[in-house]
């Protein structure tokens, strides 16, 4: 019994169809995270300059744009452009909430 698993699991290991269909899970998995690095990206960037162009920031303002963009985009492996920006958020005045 043994023998015939063993040899179906090789014959299946060498199936240029089951490596195609891991290739293009790796693919498409592959292309689901940049997309959602480049949408992070651009709503920090969007969202950062705005604070940046008001010259100050709230701290709700603040824990938002750090807890739900920049700490996931950075560990999804976000490249540098938004750290910059991020730098440029921690420089600005913290404003208390109006609402």
């Amino acid at each position: 019994m043994s023998n015939i698993l063993v040899t179906i699991l090789c014959a299946l290991l060498a199936s240029a169809g089951f490596w195609g269909l891991v290739t293009k899970l790796v693919d498409k998995k592959s292309a689901k995270s940049k997309m959602i690095l480049g949408l992070g990206y651009s709503t920090i960037r969007t969202t950062a300059m705005e604070y940046i162009k008001r010259g100050s920031i709230t701290q709700s303002e603040y824990e938002d744009l750090y807890k739900y963009l920049y700490k996931p985009y950075k560990d999804m492996g976000g490249n540098g452009s938004a750290e910059r920006l991020m730098r440029e958020v921690d420089k600005l005045p913290i404003v208390p909430d109006t609402h």
